[in-house]
């Protein structure tokens, strides 16, 4: 199990939020998740291995080989 994120929660709470610390430590995780969501929205997975692929090929960093880039 991984530990719960103190140094990030405590920076959106205090830095973000701008609450108190009494009004931070009374929060729930449950209520500090809603309040994280309202501003950032929800995260979305990360892309699997043959989506990233899928991209890459359509979209290359470089030009084709002969081709210009205009």
């Amino acid at each position: 199990m991984k530990p719960f994120p103190w140094q990030q929660a405590m920076g959106f709470g205090f830095g973000v939020l701008r609450l108190a610390p009494d009004d931070f430590w009374r929060m729930t995780p449950r209520e500090l998740a809603q309040a994280i969501r309202a501003i950032q929205g929800y995260a979305t997975a990360p892309l699997a291995r043959a989506e990233l692929d899928e991209l890459q090929a359509r979209f290359p960093d470089a030009p084709p080989k002969g081709g210009r880039d205009d």
